[in-house]
């Protein structure tokens, strides 16, 4: 490796850890303020401007998802929901020039302490195991193993992941329970562990809401709020994904259902188990060391 290679590999690194300072710190103020009463638009905009105080970018929308749902659930422009007696699971991401960190944290207003730690205690024991050489599959079965142990299931259609430059998901997948051919993991590795616990039979399956889009492709499109709202994605956004909410052109629905119905960009449904049942999640970002793992949204 070159002088320059080994400098713009380590610039990388730093550029990751930024990430995941900020995201500890945003992510810890976020949660103490998700009480009963409080509108999910203002702790989704919350986390988002602290994110652009600390110096970093968000990654994607916070995810604010509630009960039975598990991904992919964030306010739009003028939602006036408010915190119940609910499982809330906050997911929020930070870039800085590219480089990500993603966490996730469970703030149960539903009474249902033990399920929220399940996924605590599932990530915990996935850390534990993390070095050169690991098989993701080992991993996916310390979580199984640790949520099977509370009386639950893991969630086995959702999963840990990589994280690229400017790609929120890449390889290699990390199962939330045991398989037999995983991927190993090596020394350099960016990846987030994420297990999800649930007292459902543990497979979510997609709702209709859909507030979180992403580029698919580049295009044109005659529409000017289309045109509009396509300059603020390739510019700001780029392949990250980003919410309806954050478009500034007028009409930003009809701008978004126009570059859909042309292929130039993709929703990501909600994601639930079913009605009546519950979902918790504990995220971290690591960088696989020579010895374990740095864990950079601790």
């Amino acid at each position: 490796m070159s002088e320059t290679e080994v400098d713009l590999e380590a610039e990388m690194y730093e550029k990751h850890r930024e990430a995941g300072d900020i995201l500890a710190q945003v992510r810890e103020e976020t949660a103490d303020r998700v009480e009963v009463g409080v509108s999910h638009l203002e702790i989704a905009e919350y986390a988002e401007d602290r994110i652009r105080e600390l110096g970093g970018k968000p990654a994607f929308p916070v995810n604010i998802s509630i009960d039975e749902e598990a991904a992919h659930a964030t306010p739009s422009i003028d939602d006036e929901s408010t915190f119940g007696e609910e499982m809330v699971n906050l997911d929020i991401g930070v870039h800085v020039d590219g480089w990500l960190a993603d966490t996730a944290i469970t703030v149960d207003l539903s009474g249902n302490p033990e399920l929220a730690e399940a996924s605590e205690q599932a990530l915990e024991a996935a850390l534990d195991v993390i070095e050169p050489g690991v098989d993701t599959g080992d991993i996916g079965a310390e979580i199984e193993d640790v949520i099977d142990g509370y009386g639950f299931n893991p969630v086995v259609n959702l999963t840990g992941h990589g994280l690229g430059h400017w790609e929120q998901h890449t390889s290699p997948n990390i199962p939330n329970r045991a398989v037999s051919q995983g991927t190993t993991l090596e020394t350099g590795d960016v990846v987030a562990i994420e297990p999800f616990a649930t007292d459902g039979g543990g497979k979510v399956t997609e709702g209709s809401s859909e507030e979180i889009f992403s580029l698919e492709r580049e295009g044109s499109v005659r529409n000017r709020q289309a045109r509009e709202a396509l300059e603020q994605i390739t510019g700001d956004f780029r392949t990250l994904p980003f919410a309806t909410r954050w478009l500034e052109t007028d009409r930003p629905e009809v701008a978004l259902r126009r570059l859909k119905r042309n292929n130039i960009v993709h929703g990501y449904p909600v994601l639930k188990e079913d009605d009546g049942f519950l979902v918790s999640q504990k995220e971290h970002t690591i960088i696989v060391t020579e010895d374990g793992c740095e864990v950079t949204t601790q």
